[in-house]
């Protein structure tokens, strides 16, 4: 090797660890603030992308489950051709677009590291730190010294910090369930147990809609992939059990949950605006856009004028004015129209096809794949700050671990 390709390739192996780094960082960082977030972000990506091989990216970008999210993010992209709205409202609606590129980068930076287990390790481990605070001031009185939202949440919202609870909850089963078959059974009841301090917080603590309802597909998957038919009667008793325990002895979860269909009969009667009223509302409104522009969709950037418009001289829920219409498929059709919309689940399939084997990364995608599309069924959680920042680094990091992995197998291994 010349002097000067010995040189190029240290200082490339320079970037490359501090961008491994960078990314631990910042999955430590994605429970707790935006903003360290966001700056982490670019670090990240300025110290990866000089350290990539282009031919190695430019095979990621060109396969399905790298090249989807660029497919998207590019409809984005011209998406602001048509769009009826001021340049600045374009280019804030492509900015829901552009965590998609960090895919294909992810898939490339992981495909050759070796700390992609640090980055799910030290996101566990900042959920634990977040479940050990939220449990504290959870147990706090109403006029605490502490500053509070109504939900009882230290950081965020209940939504956000329960969809990473149950993605904590559910790779803590699969590695309890891997220990136990390794005879590890005293790590295995650790691991268990903190599955368990996870999902009473939810039950107990900051409930989210969103996040119980992710938990039963979830628990399928689990019981199909993991498990044999014992456990997953096992599984199935637990679930049972733990369900009536908390079902009476949280006055809280009973509230959250029965109070979907009080709010219903309000938007139905219009008694009131209700958050799940304003819901069925926005559903009703976004159907009616798409409609109207089905094939390419009103722009990249149209939903707040699109809403705004649709408020102007009405009442009740009707007169809510939102910029996100809390469903995923909704938030790309309006904007993309049934192009955008195949493409989006498409590239949700493609991933979900990517995780199908039974390590404990291909679980990990399958888990971010699932929550996120089911999760989007109820908020555009694509386009959300955290929970599409998770389902990025999910998938990117779990599926360059997976694409390593068949790359690195001895011929004849499955």
């Amino acid at each position: 090797m010349a002097p000067s390709s010995a040189a190029n390739w240290f200082e490339r192996k320079k970037l490359a660890d501090a961008a491994d780094w960078l990314a631990v960082a910042f999955a430590v960082s994605l429970p707790w603030s935006t903003s360290a977030t966001g700056i982490l972000a670019v670090l990240w990506a300025i110290a990866l992308i000089p350290s990539l091989e282009w031919e190695k990216v430019r095979s990621e970008v060109t396969s399905a489950v790298g090249g989807l999210p660029v497919l998207l993010f590019a409809l984005g992209l011209l998406g602001m051709a048509w769009a009826d709205v001021s340049l600045h409202g374009r280019f804030g609606g492509l900015d829901s677009f552009v965590k998609l590129l960090a895919i294909p980068l992810l898939f490339a930076q992981f495909g050759r590291s070796e700390r992609g287990v640090w980055i799910f390790g030290g996101y566990l481990a900042s959920c634990a730190v977040l479940l050990a605070a939220s449990t504290v001031v959870g147990l706090l009185p109403a006029n605490a010294f502490i500053h509070l939202t109504w939900d009882k949440v230290l950081v965020k919202n209940s939504a956000t910090q329960g969809g990473e609870f149950v993605t904590c909850i559910f790779g803590l089963l699969y590695f309890a369930a891997d220990l136990g078959d390794r005879e590890r059974r005293a790590v295995a009841a650790g691991a268990l147990l903190l599955a368990l301090a996870f999902l009473a917080n939810v039950l107990y603590v900051a409930t989210s809609r969103t996040a119980l309802v992710t938990i039963v597909p979830l628990l399928l998957v689990l019981a199909v992939r993991r498990l044999s038919a014992k456990g997953a009667i096992l599984l199935f008793c637990g679930v049972v059990l733990i369900g009536a325990v908390a079902w009476s002895s949280s006055p809280y979860l009973r509230f959250r949950t029965t109070s979907v269909w009080t709010e219903i009969g309000k938007y139905e009667t219009n008694e009131g605006v209700t958050s799940s009223g304003e819901r069925l509302e926005f559903y009703r409104k976004s159907l009616r856009f798409v409609a109207d522009a089905p094939v390419f969709g009103h722009g990249t950037g149209s939903i707040p004028e699109l809403f705004r418009r649709s408020a102007v001289g009405q009442t009740g829920a009707a007169a809510s004015a939102t910029t996100n219409p809390h469903n995923q498929t909704f938030a790309v059709a309006i904007q993309l129209g049934l192009v955008g919309a195949v493409v989006l689940w498409a590239m949700w399939i493609a991933h979900l096809l990517l995780f199908r084997g039974p390590g404990l990364a291909e679980w990990i995608g399958a888990v971010i794949v699932v929550q996120n599309v089911v999760g989007s069924l109820f908020n555009s959680h694509l386009f959300d700050f955290v929970q599409g920042w998770v389902y990025v680094i999910g998938v990117g990091v779990a599926g360059g671990m997976v694409l390593k992995g068949r790359l690195t197998k001895p011929p004849g291994v499955p």
